[in-house]
Parts: structure tokens; C-alpha cells; sequence
């Protein structure tokens, strides 16, 4: 007796003591959960399950798709029971017996036909050969959902639109009144299935029903852009065949995206497609090259040239009054950067002398320019004029530098570059970094020219886009561009490292959004909150674009995003390459190439 005391108290304080240590289960258990006939209430958040209890007499592929991609917090089960295959064919056997007889009675009454027991007899006789055959299997499918909220209101409001986007697809959910308890825990990855609310349900339907389809972006015609990492398959497509042809290149530096631009470039240039590029740091020179494309050089020192004052040549559609107008709106933005900025005053002043300025060449809106044959103005005329003017000094000696000064000789002369090849690259690397939004401001409007003049099928590259984003003027003019690229035939690549910059200037969102094509690689922890702002980002993307490797991150195409890599086969990474080391070894290899040639005999010393 005395013992049997001694074990009941050691019992009692083995158990206040387990009581005062901390176990993993105190470490996640919630401090308090409230269950009530319609709900769950866990530490401040509220839940309910609902099971699924109709479903319709076909189900398409991934039909559980829209509930998937809900952007609500949810847990869903699904727990399959295979069945045997032989009980299943004698109640099946059984209810064939069954129908058919309903309908051999309806017939002999004299009644007409039953079109649902016949389409039922006609299902269950299907069933029973694939069932024989083994193409087919049977089961029991118990599908449920546990919705999360912040508040009572908007879990009920969750529930309608989960029930309006099943009842689309004729399936039909109810909720686990009295039951929530077990439904909670039906919904935890533990496997147990408390609910027991079953479907019986055959493969093929039944695999419809799996989730977890990702998004394809293959088609029969385009080029190859990488491989779609969820599935291994190729992202192949024309780009052309879009709403619109524009697309948008964001990642941090040595991310990959020059790469995959002139990858893009290589390919498209197989399908006779020009291609105009505006490089700003020389990586586009040895593509150039290998293709047979042209590369012209804008600096100071350079012999290739720029009028900004050309004027398109003009087809039946045109109006000279009109295009005449449009030139000389993009002038007033040149002269504005080349100012520093202008009044509204000056603003006035600057289009006086423009028209003017058209005007000493006997060019006006009434007259197309090709049939007056006078040469356009230059940006000496444009000076000479303004200086002149009441008013109109203050505008002058803020561009005077580039008429007279130390930067004379770069937009004041007539052009003197032609483009026949089918890519064309314009380097401005060497002009100075206060000229850099100038010139491409410049180049822009020359390849904009060159694009209303003459329509087919062109892409254009705009690398480093934050330098213009950085001015209203020329930002604007590219948003403008992009906007009207499609009536053109033309798709604006616009690429880019500094993506706050470009995604705070006013322009930066609206040019994101009028291209249907967005690449994003590797990104900064800096910036991918505002990415993720901008594009709607999960957790799990963010993951991906902050730990990707080179080459590597999400392409957007229209509605569908996938996960993709970048591949290049060796003869077009050769070409297409920014990494020095890689450079330094390919102009090695060429100068043993010539030494050996040398040493051969094949070529002169």
C-alpha cells in the first residue's frame, strides 16, 4: 500500500514537472482557439472549410486553376481511396441492370424517351469497358478547403467569390457546419482525413482535378527565348503575335540581360528582321561585327554624324502639316535638354524659331519637302535665330556650347550616315556624361524618322533606359514611341539596371505597361519590394528573382509568367558575350590565330 502511495506521488510530480518544460508542441501551438458551429478563430485569424460535394459530368484540365491562383490565404486537401476494381463492376453491372430497365418500361408505356437515363446508361456501359479494359481506374476523392481572414467580413466575403469561381465550373461546395474542427484538421499536412466527405470519382476526371499544371509558352512559330523551368519545355515564340511587340528587360548589373537581348537579336535576325540598337556601353560592337551589321560611333571625336532637324520622308498617308508639327514638338524637347530645362516663356520663344527656322529653307506644312528640294536646317540656323530674338538670349547662350563652344561639330552639321545593313548599332559610350540623354535623345528621333518612313518588321534596343527616364522630355518621347510602336511594325525593347529610377519617373510604369513582354533576372534586395509592387509578385517569385543564377528569372508574356533560363549554344555565346575574361580570351585566340597564319605563310608579315 505504502508503495503503491510512493509510485501515485512520483507520478504526480513527474507530471508537474513535464508540465513546466517547453516542448516543440508548446512552441507552435496557438495561445487560444475558439470553434464554433461555422468557424475557427486561431490567435486573431479566422477560418472555415468547405468540402466539395457536386461536381459536373465533365471536368476540364486544371479546372481547380482559378481557386489555386486566388490571392487568398488557403489550405487545401485532397485525399484519394482507391477501390476495387471488381466490387465496382458489379454495382456498376447492377445499376446498368437498373436503368436499362427504367427505360425498357418507359418504352413499353408508351412514354418518350428519357434523354438523362440514357446518357446515364450510355456513361455507366463506358465505364464498365475501361474499368474491364484497366485504362480506366475507380476511386473515392474527398476535396476541402480551409479559407483564412483577418476578420469575420472578409472571410465571409472570401467564401462567396471561392464559391462564384466554383459554381462557373458547375461544382458545387458547402461548408462544414458543426464540423469545423474536424475540417481544420483534415486541411493539415498530417494526412488524417477527419471529414470523410467522398466523391466517387474515375481517373480521368480525377486527373483533371490536379492542381498543379504549369504554364506553357510554346508555340509553332517565333524564336527560341530560354527554357521554361517548371516544366523543362521551350519557351518559343513571335513576339509580334502579341497585343503589341514591346518588351521591358529589368535586372541588376551582371544579371544576364544584355545577354539575353543580343541572344534575341541573333535570332531574330534569321527572320529578316531589322534590328536598331542605341548602346551605351559597347556591347553590342562584336555582334555587330559577326553579322556584318553596321556600328556607328556618336562623340565628339567621332566622324559620323546626326541633323536633329531631318525630316522623314513622307508617304501617301501623310500630311506634311501634321508630321511637320510632330518634328518640331520633338525639337522643342531637344532644345529643353540641351537648355537645361526652359520656361514656359521660352518654351514660346523656342517654337517661334523652330518654325522659323523650317521656314529659311523654304520648308513649310502646305509643301512636301521632297518636292521642294532645299536641305533642312541645322542647329546653327536654329541659333542664329533665337539669338536674334526679344527675349531669346538667354536660350541662346545656354546652348551656345554646342553651336560654338567646346561640343561644336556634334548636332549642328548635316547627316552623313547611311543605314542599308539589318542591324544597325549606335554607340555612345565616348560622349561625355552630361551629353548622354542628349544623344539618345538625338538617335531616337533620327531612328523615329526612319520608321514612319519606311514600314517592315523592326525591333529596337534601347539599352541602359534609366539615362532618359532621368528627363521629361526624353522620357516622354519614349513612352511616346513605345505607345505607337505597333501601327509601325515595331517592338521597343527598353533594358535597364537602375529600376528605381526608371519605375519612380512618371513615364517608367506607363511604359511597362504598354509592353506585352517583360523579363525579369536576378534583382537587387533593394529594389524587389517595388518590383514586386509593380508586378504582383508571390513570395515564392521574389525567392527566385532575389537566388536565381545568371541568365535565370521569371518571363511575362501577356497573361502567362513562367520561370526561365536563358541558353545560348557555344557558336552564339562566342558572339554574344559581355564577360571580360571571355573577351580577353576570344581576342587572344584571334591573335595566335594570325600568328599562325603569319608563321604559315598565309598572310604578309
Amino acid at each position: 500500500m505504502a508503495k503503491d502511495q510512493q509510485q501515485s506521488v512520483s507520478q504526480v510530480q513527474q507530471q508537474q514537472f513535464d508540465r513546466g518544460v517547453s516542448s516543440l508542441r508548446d512552441l507552435v501551438a496557438p495561445s487560444a482557439v475558439k470553434i464554433s458551429s461555422t468557424g475557427i478563430e486561431i490567435d486573431g485569424k479566422f477560418a472555415t472549410t468547405l468540402f466539395i460535394t457536386t461536381y459536373p459530368r465533365f471536368l476540364d484540365t486544371n479546372w481547380f486553376s482559378s481557386v489555386i491562383n486566388f490571392d487568398v490565404e488557403f489550405d487545401i486537401a485532397m485525399f484519394i481511396y482507391p477501390q476495387d476494381s471488381a466490387t465496382i463492376l458489379k454495382m456498376l453491372r447492377r445499376r446498368s441492370t437498373q436503368v436499362s430497365a427504367s427505360i425498357s418500361m418507359q418504352v413499353e408505356g408508351g412514354k418518350t424517351r428519357d434523354p438523362k437515363l440514357e446518357t446515364a446508361y450510355r456513361d455507366i456501359e463506358e465505364l464498365r469497358d475501361r474499368l474491364v479494359q484497366g485504362t480506366e481506374k475507380f476511386f473515392q476523392f474527398g476535396l476541402y478547403i480551409t479559407l483564412y481572414a483577418n476578420s469575420q467580413e472578409e472571410l465571409d466575403e472570401i467564401v462567396a467569390q471561392v464559391e462564384v469561381l466554383l459554381e462557373s465550373r458547375l461544382v458545387y461546395a458547402k461548408p462544414a457546419l458543426f464540423q469545423m474542427a474536424q475540417g481544420f484538421s483534415s486541411t493539415l499536412p498530417l494526412g488524417r482525413d477527419e471529414l470523410v466527405v467522398h466523391t466517387n470519382m474515375n481517373s480521368s476526371p480525377l486527373s483533371a482535378s490536379f492542381p498543379f499544371v504549369s504554364s506553357d509558352l510554346t508555340s509553332d512559330t517565333g524564336i527560341l527565348y530560354g527554357i521554361n523551368l517548371h516544366n523543362n519545355s521551350l519557351i518559343l515564340f513571335d513576339r509580334f503575335s502579341l497585343e503589341n511587340a514591346n518588351m521591358v528587360v529589368l535586372a541588376k548589373a551582371g544579371a544576364g540581360k544584355s545577354y539575353a537581348v543580343k541572344l534575341e537579336i541573333l535570332r531574330s535576325l534569321i527572320f529578316d528582321t531589322e534590328v536598331i540598337v542605341i548602346d551605351p556601353e559597347q556591347e553590342y560592337r562584336y555582334l555587330a561585327e559577326a553579322v556584318g551589321g553596321a556600328y556607328l560611333k556618336i562623340a565628339v571625336a567621332s566622324e559620323h554624324r546626326i541633323n536633329p532637324f531631318d525630316l522623314p520622308e513622307l508617304s501617301a498617308e501623310d500630311s506634311p502639316d501634321a508630321v511637320l508639327r510632330e518634328n518640331i514638338i520633338r525639337l522643342t524637347g531637344f532644345v529643353s535638354l540641351m537648355a537645361e530645362g526652359v520656361s514656359a516663356e521660352e518654351r514660346s520663344l523656342v517654337d517661334r524659331a523652330l518654325w522659323e527656322s523650317y521656314a529659311l529653307k523654304n520648308i513649310s506644312p502646305k509643301v512636301p519637302w521632297q518636292e521642294s528640294k532645299q536641305q533642312v536646317p541645322t542647329l546653327q540656323d536654329f541659333y542664329n535665330i533665337i539669338q536674334d530674338m526679344a527675349g531669346g538670349k538667354g536660350v541662346a547662350q545656354r546652348i551656345e556650347r554646342y553651336v560654338e563652344g567646346t561640343f561644336a561639330g556634334i548636332f549642328n552639321r548635316p547627316t552623313n550616315i547611311d543605314l542599308n545593313q539589318k542591324l544597325i548599332v549606335f554607340n555612345v559610350r565616348d560622349m561625355q556624361e552630361e551629353l548622354r540623354p542628349v544623344a539618345m535623345y538625338v538617335v531616337l528621333g533620327f531612328i523615329w524618322n526612319r520608321i514612319r518612313s519606311q514600314l517592315r518588321r523592326r525591333l529596337l534596343i534601347v539599352d541602359e533606359a534609366w539615362i532618359l527616364m532621368q528627363h521629361p522630355e526624353s522620357a516622354q518621347f519614349l513612352y511616346s514611341m513605345a505607345k505607337r510602336a505597333r501601327k509601325y511594325y515595331l517592338g521597343v525593347t527598353t533594358i535597364t539596371q537602375d529600376i528605381t529610377d526608371f519605375l519612380e519617373s512618371k513615364y517608367g510604369k506607363p511604359v511597362i505597361t504598354n509592353s506585352s513582354i517583360q523579363l525579369l533576372l536576378r534583382q537587387s534586395p533593394a529594389s524587389i519590394d517595388l518590383l514586386s509592387d509593380t508586378f504582383y509578385l508571390t513570395e515564392h517569385e521574389k525567392y527566385r528573382l532575389l537566388e536565381s543564377d545568371v541568365g535565370e528569372g521569371i518571363f511575362f508574356a501577356g497573361l502567362k509568367h513562367v520561370a526561365i533560363k536563358i541558353v545560348a549554344s557555344y557558336a552564339e555565346d562566342q558572339v554574344i558575350t559581355s564577360d571580360p575574361q571571355q573577351l580577353l580570351a576570344i581576342e587572344a585566340a584571334k591573335r595566335e590565330m594570325a600568328q599562325q597564319a603569319v608563321r604559315a605563310g598565309d598572310v604578309p608579315k
